[in-house]
């Protein structure tokens, strides 16, 4: 059968090696190209289209998808299935309405839960214990069309968002490829989604990344792993940003044992090999690895050998 296949990041890439190896890809449609800043503005390839010009797919990157020539383009290929995955626009009608077989996608998380721009993220951050990806057809509202297909994993307690982000990629490449098989022989079965459990994840902000430290270990824990390495969370010392790459939480017997009591926010003691012991709202953390202001990431253990911090120093 032959697939238009739609996306842009690392995370589509194995979706789209999957179908390779079963269907043929007759094209693929990406974002166009950017100059990359931390790179002196030079044009970096995304994934998606760095994949199809090393296996000799045809790559596409419309500046405007909405476009009569953009929909022409599509009706030359001729594809019986349309498959988006982190694409990152708006696919309007009449494209979804074209081919045979619809138009589907993969989506980081169980849907209707987290709907929108950073599933994975938020299921660390919200506290989740499994998410997963779910294959779906697109409608002109975010996320709201039928589940074809779901497949759910464990977040583990020592998930962060590149480790789940890595596991789902293959996860959903595996799922994509049952779904697509199903669709083509017509035996998926859709049903529709619980619309009124639906929630929703924005875009971040930056003021969205700053801990909040009257927050729970628990949730700063999850704020923190939710976040790293992207995009990445930080707190302020006076007006120095300090990048917070991972933390521990400490029990509250041992807080009551080595007495880390202080302000919310305040730097109250530090443990050998770890890092400094920072009070929470309901009790304290350890800042185990750090990313100074224009500086690299360091260790927590690092932080105290090189007194990055002092005890009595309050977080803003």
């Amino acid at each position: 059968m032959k697939i238009l296949f739609m996306g842009t990041p690392e995370f589509a890439v194995e979706s789209l090696k999957k179908l390779k190896t079963k269907h043929e890809i007759v094209g693929i449609i990406t974002k166009v190209d950017k100059p990359n800043s931390s790179r002196g503005k030079k044009i970096i390839y995304n994934p998606v289209k760095q994949y199809g010009l090393d296996n000799d797919i045809a790559v596409y990157q419309p500046e405007n998808i909405r476009t009569e020539e953009t929909y022409n383009m599509i009706k030359e290929m001729n594809p019986d299935l349309i498959v988006v995955v982190a694409y990152g626009k708006i696919i309007p009608n009449n494209i979804i309405e074209y081919p045979k077989f619809g138009i589907i996608n993969v989506h980081s998380s169980i849907l209707p839960k987290f709907r929108g721009a950073a599933p994975i993220n938020a299921a660390i951050v919200e506290g989740e214990v499994e998410t997963g990806v779910t294959i779906m057809d697109i409608v002109q509202e975010l996320d709201a069309g039928a589940i074809i297909k779901v497949s759910k994993t464990e977040i583990q307690e020592e998930d962060n968002f590149l480790t789940l982000h890595d596991r789902l990629k293959f996860l959903g490449a595996d799922c994509l490829l049952e779904a697509v098989e199903e669709i083509f022989t017509n035996k998926a079965i859709k049903r529709e989604q619980e619309h009124e459990k639906a929630t929703f994840v924005k875009p971040f902000k930056k003021e969205d990344l700053k801990i909040k430290w009257e927050k729970t270990s628990f949730e700063i824990n999850n704020f923190v792993r939710g976040m790293t390495p992207f995009p990445s969370v930080f707190t302020k010392l006076g007006d120095k940003i300090i990048k917070v790459l991972e933390v521990e939480k400490i029990e509250n017997e041992k807080i009551e044992d080595e007495n880390f009591q202080g302000k919310i926010g305040e730097v109250v003691g530090k443990v050998k090999n770890k890092g400094f012991v920072i009070k929470t709202g309901d009790g304290a953390i350890i800042l185990k690895k750090l990313k100074p202001e224009n500086k690299g990431a360091i260790t927590g253990a690092d932080s105290i050998n090189g007194k990055l911090l002092e005890i009595g120093n309050v977080f803003s």
